[in-house]
């Protein structure tokens, strides 16, 4: 099992030598460039897990990439949960005091991080206003990972802001772009790692370990879904779609998410999703697991007879690459970056939001026909891997990094 620091080499058996060599082709003209991300969490989400992935596989190129995860206070991360809802059309009182330690939090954080790179790429709100801060001699970049296709208004224009300085805003959908930002606008689409421990191959005895260790039951047919406990996944609205299943198939739902130190609104939508499903907790066909291990996470999807994502916003969703990348039949609601990765009716399903009978009714049709759940689990396996694998990212930054540096490098200390 592989979990060493990994090579671009390492990914040649899988997506071949043309996309190697078109990378490092790109690359040798970008030969010490300077890149600094910037995120708010190392953990617990897929910006963190994209950038795992990417940052390393820069270096590898000969790129210097490095990685800073900006510092705030619960109640900072507090608000910018709010602004994150917001984005994604959730209202939002915007008080002065909120602007105040959005800010704040990030001139404090200037004031302690030294930034001098060739291009630095800033992901998501929470670090957003530190571009404020630093005397701007190189492209920055605003790299936004959410559902931008109805922000509240308000937000919006006070974040409209910050990102007008920046060089290039990047998003997740074409039906992201804003026409009222005068501001370079690209769409590049997130991807997987298929070598982390979320992805890699895995045996059937550590896939049968991990799932025994997760407490479930092997005696009947799994539904999950991966994710946060988040609003915009819509976990309570899932427990509904569940119990119309289990009218049709008898079967078993599986929550299996994780937490992260920028999203503290997880336990209250956990607390209150549990104390709606503990009739069927105590039955033991609902199912709690913390997905705080990658490979235990790889396994329970692995072992599922159904993936599921049954979000109502959505900037992208890596939880259904994943489950698509593992060959496994996905149902998913018909939002944000999800109908790119899915064919309806040949990759997988896709489901209106709210639509609760339909959902339902796409889960039965692949618990009952497991030869059309292998082929749509096929086919959503080689539409990862020709679209959305990180080797596709790793070109896309590059190319990005040569054209907003081109003929603006320096030597940085």
């Amino acid at each position: 099992m592989q979990t060493m620091m990994k090579s671009l080499d390492d990914y040649r058996q899988i997506v071949g030598d043309d996309v190697l060599g078109e990378i490092y082709s790109k690359a040798r003209a970008l030969q010490g460039r300077h890149v600094i991300h910037v995120n708010s969490t190392y953990q617990g989400g897929g910006v963190a897990e994209i950038l795992g992935s990417l940052v390393p596989l820069m270096n590898d190129v000969g790129i210097e990439a490095d990685w800073r995860i900006l510092r705030g206070a619960p109640d900072f991360f507090a608000i910018t949960k709010k602004f994150h809802n917001a984005l994604q059309g959730d209202s939002l009182n915007l008080t002065e005091r909120k602007k105040q330690l959005f800010i704040e939090t990030n001139e404090a954080f200037a004031a302690y991080c030294k930034m001098r790179a060739d291009c630095i790429i800033v992901h998501d709100p929470q670090p957003l206003p530190l571009i404020k801060f630093y005397k701007k001699s190189e492209p920055w970049v605003w790299r936004c990972h959410v559902d931008m296709s109805a922000p509240n208004g308000n937000l919006w224009e006070f974040l409209k802001t910050f990102i007008m300085r920046y060089d290039v805003a990047i998003f997740s959908s074409e039906q992201y772009r804003r026409n009222d930002l005068a501001v370079e606008q690209r769409i590049i689409y997130p991807a997987i790692d298929p070598l982390s421990l979320k992805n890699i191959e895995l045996p059937e005895k550590d896939i049968s370990k991990y799932v025994r260790k997760a407490g479930i039951p092997t005696d009947k047919p799994v539904i999950t879904q991966v994710s946060r406990m988040d609003i915009w996944k819509d976990p309570e609205g899932l427990l509904e779609v569940f119990k119309r299943v289990r009218k049709d198939v008898d079967c078993r739902l599986v929550y299996c998410y994780d937490t992260a130190e920028d999203d503290p609104e997880g336990r209250m939508v956990y607390e209150r999703t549990y104390r709606k499903a503990v009739k069927l907790v105590e039955r033991g066909d609902v199912i709690f697991v913390i997905g705080s291990s990658q490979i235990l996470v790889n396994a329970v999807q692995r072992f599922s007879t159904v993936l599921v994502q049954n979000s109502i916003r959505e900037g992208f969703c890596l939880c259904v690459t994943e489950g698509l990348w593992k060959g496994k039949p996905v149902v998913a609601t018909n939002v944000g970056g999800i109908p790119r990765q899915i064919v309806d009716g040949e990759s997988g399903f896709l489901v209106e939001p709210y639509d609760r009978e339909a959902f339902a009714d796409r889960i039965v049709k692949l618990l009952r026909n497991p030869d059309m759940a292998a082929g749509m689990g096929e086919k959503g396996r080689e539409n990862v891997t020709k679209n959305f694998l990180t080797t596709r990212l790793l070109l896309d930054y590059l190319n990005l990094i040569g054209d907003v540096t081109w003929g603006r490098r320096r030597v940085t200390p």
